[in-house]
């Protein structure tokens, strides 16, 4: 078996068993996200929201602080892409980004301050709103833009 169907088989090992612990995690209405809660409280959601297939197998260090990403405007090549959120705020955050594929994709569960959370989409190119869906940080300032390519 090679190293990717191998990975790939743990992976949703994995997954199968992160579901019913994470049963009571946060509040996504998307089905086809998964979250898997590990020590320290760090959550990790994986989409597979179609579109472009391949490539990609990118990641994106996002540092969400009180109200701002850092960065907030990553470019990434198309295909899969894992954002992963460390929130160095005071206060509870998330990630939600807009329109991809026709729905938005977001954390499973926000990430209390110190903690870190991951969410991977399959990307096609174009430019993608995301912002903390949390309370009114959207409004404060908490919001950024991906160019995939």
């Amino acid at each position: 078996m090679s190293f990717n169907r191998r990975f790939a088989a743990l992976f949703v090992i994995a997954a199968a068993v992160a579901v019913p612990i994470a049963g009571c995690g946060g509040g996504g209405d998307d089905s086809s996200t998964s979250a898997d809660t590990s020590a320290g409280g760090a959550t990790q959601a994986s989409t597979n929201a179609g579109g472009a297939a391949g490539g990609g197998g990118q990641t994106v260090d996002l540092t969400a602080t009180d109200y701002k990403f850092d960065p907030s405007d990553p470019s990434v090549k198309s295909g899969n892409v894992t954002f992963n959120l460390k929130n160095e705020g005071q206060t509870t955050h998330s990630l939600e980004i807009e329109d991809v594929n026709g729905q938005d994709q977001e954390l499973e569960s926000e990430v209390s301050a110190g903690q870190s959370g991951q969410l991977t989409v399959n990307l096609p190119p174009g430019k993608y709103e995301f912002y903390c869906p949390v309370s009114n940080h959207k409004e404060l300032g908490m919001e950024g833009e991906v160019t995939v390519k």
